[in-house]
């Protein structure tokens, strides 16, 4: 006899709906597979349909666009039996497999044969289980495409956006637009600080007495607001302005590639230089060989089965450190070329990296976070760093992991970005966080949660290193 949901234990009702959801990815699989039999089998007189999508429309609650998805990928995972697999067994999401299975079909002109298959097993592997994350696949798709592709990332296209606006019988205007990275990430920029969700007064944050409003509303109103004032309201202790978080050797190879105006700011400049021998190249854990900036490049040249060996540290090296050439907070992956005309078009302010992630030269010890320190701390977080959550970064706080009232320090090795939620479950739960080896923060749940108390890694770092 089925246990009714109200009865069950707190521990019950998670292991439950983990549970669930893994048989709904597992239901969605065997659509897909039932989907693909009949689009080879089934006669079009039989559907009564030219297609699949047609007759899955008709006969079931499913959109159009949503039926159409669903033949498109029971058509594609034919193809690609290693990405089938993983969707029949449930350990990737179908969305995920879109993702990849459209890299597949249409790869980089310039990616030889046995790099689609490497490219092809890494993102495979970087989509399984649910620390997969979806902004780490697009960098490593981006990557790919930016080093062995002839043509601009669509992502990047403007020659692909759109706005429509139209005015309804009932007086009412509707927009529906499709934007390119850029565009959107000046977008959701200036709308970022006044579309947060507005707690309430005694700090709660629940549908009774916070911000009630739906994102859709919260969008509406602050576009609304900037559209009747040119003031922007401050965030983050600044105006709202677009951030290029990028590593330092692709920064130098910007420079480089440049005029000596493409980057304007002065700290920049010296940021890259001065940073230049401290940091330390990432190593092939299989060879213990350093792996360079121009090891990428080397899968256009190698066609052998040992230039494919000697080339898995550089697919590895796309899954490293969650980032591509060039990264905004928003909107994601930047290719070299874009990445180029953003330095062009603004001031540009460095955030140099290490291997690891992790800002370099970067001031210390002041009462409250800075500026500069902000700016760091979500070139290293991303966003709310707790396992799982990644709210953007613009909606974050700096945590203090040794209390500041007890004498911690405001450093980076003492600092966490956590949203309002996370921030306040650390100071009254019994979840703890610290940084690790690595410079990065790591989280330990608590005993109800882990009997075993295994720390977990920060949002933006999680999901499979590639080997």
């Amino acid at each position: 006899m089925t246990t009714e949901i109200w009865q069950l234990s707190e521990s019950e009702l998670l292991a439950d709906a983990a549970a669930v959801s893994h048989q709904i990815q597992l239901l969605e699989a065997r659509r897909i597979a039932l989907v693909a039999e009949i689009d080879t089998r089934v006669s079009r007189e039989k559907l009564g349909f030219p297609g699949p999508a047609g007759w899955l429309t008709s006969t079931t609650p499913l959109s159009p666009s949503k039926a159409t998805k669903i033949v498109a990928l029971a058509r594609g995972l034919e193809n690609f039996s290693d990405i089938a697999d993983a969707v029949n067994t449930g350990v990737m999401s179908v969305d995920h497999a879109a993702l990849i299975l459209t890299f597949a079909e249409t790869p980089p002109e310039n990616l030889p044969e046995e790099g689609r298959d490497m490219a092809r097993a890494a993102l495979i592997k970087a989509a399984t289980g649910p620390d997969a994350r979806t902004g780490r696949i697009r960098a490593a798709i981006t990557r790919l495409e930016d080093s062995f592709g002839t043509k601009k990332p669509p992502a990047e296209n403007t020659d692909r956006n759109e706005l429509f606006a139209s005015t309804t019988l009932n007086g009412r205007l509707v927009l529906k637009g499709d934007f390119d990275a850029i565009t959107g990430e000046k977008l959701l920029t200036a709308l970022s600080p006044l579309t947060e969700p507005h707690p309430a007064v005694d700090g709660s944050q629940t549908s009774k007495t916070g911000d009630d409003r739906s994102p859709a509303k919260r969008r509406a109103d602050a576009f609304g607001h900037i559209l009747a004032s040119s003031d922007r309201p401050i965030e983050g202790g600044e105006r709202p302005h677009v951030n290029l978080h990028i590593r330092l050797q692709d920064l130098t190879d910007l420079q480089n590639r440049g005029d000596a105006d493409d980057i304007t700011d002065d700290e920049t400049s010296r940021a890259a230089t001065e940073s230049d021998t401290d940091t330390v190249d990432p190593v092939d854990i299989n060879t213990g060989n350093p792996v360079t900036p121009d090891t990428a490049t080397e899968l256009g040249h190698e066609n052998g089965s040992e230039g494919c060996a000697a080339d898995r540290g550089a697919y590895r090296d796309l899954f490293g450190d969650g980032t591509s050439v060039g990264w905004l907070p928003w909107m994601g992956p930047l290719s070299r070329n874009t990445s180029r005309q953003l330095a062009c078009d603004c001031v540009l302010t460095a955030i140099v990296m290490d291997e690891n992630g992790n800002p370099l030269n970067l001031a210390r010890t002041a009462r409250t976070v800075t500026a500069k320190q902000r700016r760091a701390l979500i070139a290293r977080d991303h966003g709310c760093a707790f396992p799982g959550c990644g709210k953007p970064a613009a909606w974050t706080e700096g945590h203090h992991i040794w209390h500041w009232g007890d004498g911690g320090p405001t450093d980076m090795n003492n600092l966490v970005l956590l949203c309002g939620f996370h921030h306040r479950l650390m100071h009254h739960s019994d979840w703890e966080v610290f940084i690790g080896t690595d410079n990065q923060p790591w989280f330990v749940p608590p005993a109800t949660v882990d009997p075993y108390r295994q720390p977990r890694p920060s949002h933006a770092r999680a999901g499979p290193h590639i080997a």
